[in-house]
């Protein structure tokens, strides 16, 4: 069994027998893997408290070409995100992101996928709670686009058609974007308005500034991206993170 050393971040940890653990990591170099971590519930386990989720560092595994689970020799921990865990908002956010990459990023190499997780993570960590609302969607649509999903928002989904930036326009979540007239009649579509375009086209454009979204405003993005990260990559499973942070039940509790 080859030795393979990748950086990781864990995206969930389950036990699996008295003194032992299986892993689900998301890495660089070999995309997203499972791994038994034999021992880690004993006193002196040489993981010690470092298989938190969401921490990343670097793992070492012992990989199984024939078999889908591997073995975890060690996880060096880098850092352990204690900003998370010590806000419900961005913990939420930040588990509905590993949850998306758990369930559609590929066992294969993807470092583009998990270059996103990794950056994402970091700054909701340190975002001024101000600005927590739109780095958290703007964060789950860098993944959803570095996993190929990309919505079209300045030219027509079906026919490619270039649409005028100013107005309302159709958006289809099915089609993957915007329609222009002649295509949004035949498709069921919903209407996006002009500054809900703006703002969703500055979300996925690195290079603006975050808008300014009341809750109002959120709540809605939030329901256009949950229902988007169904449609194209749910294919019909449960994904509790994301309902859980779409739906936002500690602020009514």
């Amino acid at each position: 069994m080859p030795l393979v050393a990748t950086p990781a971040i864990i995206l969930t940890t389950l036990r699996y027998s008295e003194t032992s653990k299986i892993v689900r990591l998301a890495t660089r170099d070999i995309g997203v893997q499972s791994a038994i971590a034999k021992g880690a519930l004993r006193p002196r386990s040489r993981f010690g408290a470092a298989l938190q989720v969401l921490s990343n560092g670097q793992a070492q595994l012992y990989m199984k070409d024939t078999r889908e689970l591997h073995t975890l020799a060690a996880f060096d921990v880098a850092h352990v995100p204690l900003g998370l865990a010590a806000d419900l908002d961005r913990y939420a956010v930040a588990t509905a992101l590993a949850e998306v990459m758990l369930r559609f990023a590929p066992a294969d190499p993807h470092p583009d996928s998990f270059t996103v997780l990794h950056e994402t993570l970091a700054t909701l960590e340190g975002v001024p709670s101000a600005e927590l609302p739109a780095t958290g969607l703007r964060s789950m649509w860098r993944l959803v686009s570095a996993l190929g999903f990309a919505p079209s928002l300045d030219a027509c989904a079906l026919c490619g058609t270039f649409t005028p930036p100013a107005g309302d326009v159709a958006f289809s979540t099915a089609e993957g974007g915007i329609l222009c007239g002649g295509c949004a009649g035949p498709h069921a579509a919903t209407r996006l308005p002009e500054r809900a375009r703006w703002d969703l086209s500055a979300l996925l454009d690195l290079t603006c500034p975050l808008p300014s979204l009341d809750p109002p405003h959120f709540a809605a993005h939030q329901r256009l991206l949950a229902r988007y990260v169904r449609y194209h990559l749910g294919e019909g499973i449960e994904l509790p993170a994301l309902e859980f942070w779409t739906r936002r039940p500690w602020l009514t509790a």
